[in-house]
């Protein structure tokens, strides 16, 4: 008797041109106004960290991050919604932390929509703190807007201990 077994081991790497359709297909999933294939293709020709969550059945989250003059801003991380509320955004958002750590930056910016609740306690969790809201940030349809929260922490040898 044999059984298949479908285990998730997650791996965090480098995301390259490649990868683009299907982190868009990932993206497509997960938001109502997902980025396009173009910003993601932007966003490694200009040099952001850019990286993909990936396990055996393929490419499951993503993140992307801009770094400069100490600070570095979490611009997007994204995990399919299958895959959610299985520590795998904590493991992409710690990845990309101690990326930062390790160059250098001492603070790590992001918006979340207030709405996400789910986001909002993992980036609790991970030492973030509300420090400011952007008023109609992000689109949620019908000409309307939804308010983006600032959140904000300082970043150290703890990263992942959050």
């Amino acid at each position: 008797m044999s059984a298949v077994v479908s285990s998730v081991f997650p791996v965090v790497r480098p995301m390259k041109a490649d990868d683009v359709q299907w982190v868009y297909a990932v993206e497509k999933v997960a938001y109502d106004f997902p980025w396009t294939e173009h910003i993601f293709h932007d966003c490694l020709r200009v040099g952001y960290y850019c990286s993909v969550l990936e396990c055996n059945d393929g490419l499951i989250g993503h993140g992307i991050m801009s770094t400069g003059v100490g600070e570095c801003h979490m611009l997007n991380i994204c995990i399919h919604p299958d895959y959610q509320r299985q520590g795998f955004g904590n493991k992409l958002v710690c990845y990309l932390l101690d990326l930062a750590y390790w160059q250098k930056v001492r603070h790590a910016y992001l918006e979340v929509r207030q709405s996400n609740n789910g986001a909002i306690r993992l980036y609790e969790r991970l030492g973030f703190e509300v420090i400011g809201v952007r008023k109609d940030y992000y689109p949620v349809g019908d000409n309307q807007r939804e308010d983006a929260l600032i959140l904000s922490r300082e970043l150290g040898p703890d990263i992942g201990r959050g």
